[in-house]
C-alpha cells in the first residue's frame, strides 16, 4: 500500500498570517515540516497541498526550493483538496499533517502508521486521546475512508477540517487510538500565534537549530526552561465549532 503524507499549507491563517513561511532556525516553518516528515520510514512520499490562490504562489516556490511535490486545490474545501491530492499522488493510505507543526516527529509518524498497519482500521490517530504536546498530531486513514467523507460530509466544519466525519461516525468508520501513558497534552508546539512561535523558536535555539531531534529531546528542553511551557499556555486552540 502506497502511504503518502499530505501536508496542508496556506498563507491565509487568520491568527498568524503567513506563519508557514516564517523563519525558524534559518529556514521556513514549512521547510521544517517537510524535512522532519521526510525522515519517517513508513512513508512512500511526502507532498504539500496548498490552494490555487495567488498569495500561495510563495508556498509553491518554497516547495520547489526544498524539493517536495505540491498539489493546488480549494482554499475553503480542504476535504476536497485532500481527496484530489490523494488521487493525484495515487495514495492508498493518507497521513494528514499540517504545515504549522515544525516539531512533528518522524518517529511519532512511524508509530501511528505502524499501528494503523497492524490493526487495519479505517482511521488511526494520536489525537483521539491526546497525550503528546499539540503539534505532534498525526492522522492516518485509507483512501476509501477519505472518499467516504468526501462523498457524504456536506458540513462546513467537515469540509474545512477534513476528518471529523471519520471520527464522529464510529459505527461506520473503524477507529484506532494511538496514545502514550504519560500525558504531555498541556504543551503547545503548534504555531498559531506569536506566542507559539516564540516557544518553538526557544526550543529550536536551545537544540542548536538542528532539525534531527526527537520530541523527548524537545520535552527535556521545556522541562529545563519552564517558561517555554507557560508562554503560550493561555492560547485557546481553535475548535471545529469555531469554523
Amino acid at each position: 500500500m502506497r502511504t503518502v503524507a499530505i501536508i496542508q499549507a496556506r498563507m491565509g491563517s487568520t491568527r498568524l498570517p503567513g506563519k508557514v513561511m516564517m523563519d525558524l532556525g534559518g529556514r521556513t516553518i514549512l521547510a521544517w515540516v517537510v524535512a522532519r516528515a521526510g525522515r519517517a520510514r513508513t512513508l512512500d512520499d511526502v507532498v504539500v497541498a496548498t490552494t490555487t490562490l495567488e498569495r500561495d504562489d510563495v508556498i509553491v516556490a518554497e516547495c520547489s526550493s526544498v524539493g517536495v511535490s505540491v498539489f493546488r486545490g480549494s482554499e475553503d474545501d480542504v476535504l476536497d483538496r485532500y481527496f484530489r491530492a490523494c488521487e493525484h499522488f495515487d495514495a492508498d493510505v493518507v497521513v494528514r499533517l499540517t504545515a504549522d507543526c515544525p516539531l512533528i516527529d518522524p518517529e511519532v509518524i512511524d508509530n501511528v502508521v505502524t499501528d494503523y498497519r497492524v490493526h487495519q482500521p479505517d482511521y488511526a490517530s494520536n489525537t483521539l486521546e491526546r497525550r503528546l504536546p499539540r503539534g505532534l498530531d498525526v492522522e492516518v486513514f485509507s483512501r476509501a475512508a477519505l472518499a467516504e467523507a468526501w462523498s457524504h460530509d456536506d458540513s462546513s466544519q467537515g469540509r474545512e477540517h477534513v476528518t471529523p466525519y471519520l471520527y464522529v461516525n464510529p459505527g461506520k468508520i473503524t477507529l484506532d487510538s494511538v496514545a502514550l501513558e504519560d500525558d504531555h497534552s498541556i504543551l503547545r508546539w503548534t504555531v498559531d500565534t506569536a506566542e507559539d512561535l516564540e516557544v518553538v523558536r526557544g526550543i529550536v535555539t536551545a537544540l542548536g537549530n538542528r532539525d534531527d531531534f526527537g520530541w523527548r529531546e524537545a520535552l527535556a528542553v521545556v522541562e529545563q526552561n519552564p517558561i517555554l511551557a507557560t508562554t503560550n499556555q493561555h492560547v485557546r486552540q481553535r475548535t471545529i465549532e469555531d469554523g
